[in-house]
């Protein structure tokens, strides 16, 4: 076997195990009485033991010299990491599995360019406004299903809370970012987790931390922080090596279809005409941006070409040396760089490199 075909195995693997999170979620709703801040909590605090010895056998003294300059982005980072974790599962009991899992990772793309032309007051590109206008259709037609409508005071605030994942999701995206570059991309995932863990833990310990779980429900627990979180990092780190960026976002279009499949086989999930449609739009729209990612990363301009002739000069030009910290959250990297210029200071849509591990 090829060494790209095994890294885009290992991307679709990680996809696959990513799509499981919302399902053994709900599964530890169903056996237990957890809540979204415990389950958060424990999902990330499972993966440090994995994850942390990995990083410090990777990494070495001066690796862990940060600067004041990071400061506040590396707590943005680990408050939005843990916000996504708390939004996302308390979504899941509201819409279910399927209508949470799309509204969050479909419109996370969509959000970063939409905060690209908020902020830095730039006119998006045509494919830009069709990839929100899907985005809003489709959740209109997701909130108007049968499942929703039934239960519409509770499905409401399930779909800000998935709303509120995405954008806690772009925010990860868009510091982790900032911060590529001057740390390594699995020890920045690790302090990530870490901080989103400590973020937590005063909040859970006020509010009533779920410790009684049955067997079932410590092994979802396990298996939620072991197998798609440490696991599924590194399996994707992993392939990245042999794989592109943008072949790996693409990829990632499995991990909502892998919960909207599961969670029809497990839990009887169906989302109707209407809410297929809407499922449609919502893909669609992540499709659009990815395709706008292609064609503007094949367009590069001088400096790009300059900073490649740079790198290749000081032997950063490696596959296994350079990849994009972005796809890593499954938000299309373009669509990050006009946020990126505020923080940079540049107009220039490089992509920069990163750390390898």
């Amino acid at each position: 076997m090829s060494r790209p075909t095994r890294g885009l195995l290992a991307i679709a693997l990680t996809a696959a195990l990513w799509g499981t999170v919302p399902i053994a979620t709900n599964g530890v709703y169903q056996v237990s009485g957890g809540n979204a801040l415990s389950i958060g909590l424990f999902r990330l605090a499972f993966s440090l033991p994995v994850l942390v010895p990995i990083v410090l056998l990777r990494t070495g003294r001066a690796d862990w010299r940060f600067k004041g300059r990071d400061a506040a982005l590396l707590l943005l980072f680990g408050a939005a990491m843990a916000l996504y974790q708390v939004c996302y599962f308390a979504a899941i009991p509201r819409v279910g599995v399927t209508i949470a899992a799309l509204i969050t990772l479909c419109t996370a793309p969509v959000l970063v360019a939409l905060l690209s032309t908020v902020l830095l007051r730039e006119r998006p590109g045509g494919r830009v406004v069709a990839a929100m206008g899907g985005a809003i259709v489709g959740t209109l037609l997701l909130v108007g299903s049968p499942r929703t409508t039934a239960q519409r005071p509770e499905a409401v605030s399930g779909v800000l809370l998935a709303f509120g994942a995405a954008l806690s999701f772009a925010t990860v995206a868009l510091s982790g970012r900032a911060l590529a570059g001057r740390y390594r991309d699995l020890q920045l995932v690790t302090i990530g987790m870490a901080g989103g863990a400590l973020f937590l833990l005063p909040f859970a310990l006020s509010t009533g931390l779920a410790l009684h779980y049955p067997p079932a429900g410590w092994s979802l627990l396990l298996y939620l922080g072991l197998v798609p979180t440490a696991l599924g990092y590194l399996l994707f780190f992993y392939g990245l090596r042999d794989t592109t960026a943008t072949v790996a976002s693409t990829i990632n279009l499995l991990e909502p279809l892998t919960s909207a499949i599961l969670a029809w086989l497990l839990f009887d999930e169906r989302l109707g005409a209407a809410g297929l449609l809407g499922a449609a739009l919502l893909l669609g729209a992540m499709a659009l941006l990815l395709r706008d990612t292609k064609k503007a990363r094949s367009r590069p301009c001088l400096r790009h070409k300059v900073m490649k002739g740079y790198m290749t000069r000081r032997g950063l030009d490696h596959p296994n040396s350079v990849w994009n910290f972005i796809t890593v959250f499954r938000s299309p990297s373009t669509f990050t760089l006009p946020i990126m210029k505020a923080f940079i200071g540049s107009r220039s849509p490089v992509i920069m490199s990163t750390k390898s591990e």
